[in-house]
């Protein structure tokens, strides 16, 4: 098969682009660097040609609100009309779990793209992840209060982005569901408890503080916004193994 991966130089995307290949399949890289930008519209005709799969894994450069929602809705759309134009049969996009949920200005950018994939007419699958493991640094900086890293309790369900990227490749070998899933890791706790576990593996002496107040994505989350509501498919590596992983390469 022909497979289009937007965003195929990012930490997911570059794992798909991989793992597609290895299976034999001709895999197109979009990215601006590669001369393909969504939100432009440049090179997405041509890069669509004889194209039967499109995964769409660009995140925006800016989180701000305002932003976040131009860049979505503009890429969204442009790549879905490109879609339409040359009859891609599958569009597959990684959304977040708890999406619908969490009142935040990236959040409702996700949802808005979801929204354009859903009327857009092409067939489609919207893969709702969890948090990254990969995420946990970013997570203890943003929080860091001096010798303290304050950090939302709420229920933490985090996923390698290997086993993100593995589900991303099973889902664009398969039939689109027109729907979405979602996907976990193995292991749940609280944020607060993943990111102290992981400061102390890493040896850094910042105390973490489990502090309800403290927003994530611009939201302050309740207590079970970030984990699956029901059935997920889960992940094979833990946080254990993803760690090891890790220490290893330090």
């Amino acid at each position: 098969m022909k497979i289009v991966v937007i965003g195929g130089t990012g930490l997911i995307g570059t794992k798909v682009v991989d793992k597609l290949r290895q299976l034999g399949h001709q895999v197109i890289v979009g990215s601006p660097s590669t001369g393909i930008n969504t939100i432009t519209g440049e090179g997405l005709a041509e890069a669509m040609k004889e194209t039967d799969v499109v995964i769409d894994l660009a995140n925006s450069p800016s989180f701000e609100d305002n932003a976040v929602m131009e860049f979505f809705k503009t890429a969204g759309k442009n790549l879905l009309a490109a879609e339409v134009n040359a009859g891609v049969r599958h569009h597959i996009a990684v959304s977040i779990v708890g999406v619908d949920l969490i009142d935040s200005g990236y959040m409702r950018a996700k949802m808005m793209q979801e929204k354009l994939i859903r009327e857009s007419g092409v067939s489609y699958t919207i893969i709702r992840s969890t948090q990254f493991f990969e995420f946990l640094a970013g997570i203890a900086s943003s929080g860091a209060q001096g010798n303290e890293t304050h950090v939302s309790g709420a229920k933490f369900q985090p996923i390698a982005a290997e086993d993100v990227s593995s589900f991303v490749t099973q889902t664009a070998l398969s039939e689109p569901i027109n729907g979405h899933f979602e996907i976990a890791g193995p292991d749940r706790s609280t944020m607060a408890d993943f990111v102290a576990r992981y400061l102390h593996l890493t040896n850094d002496p910042r105390k973490v503080v489990s502090d309800d107040k403290t927003p994530y994505f611009g939201a302050v989350l309740k207590d079970s916004e970030l984990v699956p509501q029901g059935q997920a498919k889960v992940g094979a590596i833990s946080f254990d193994k993803w760690m090891e992983s890790q220490l290893s390469k330090a």
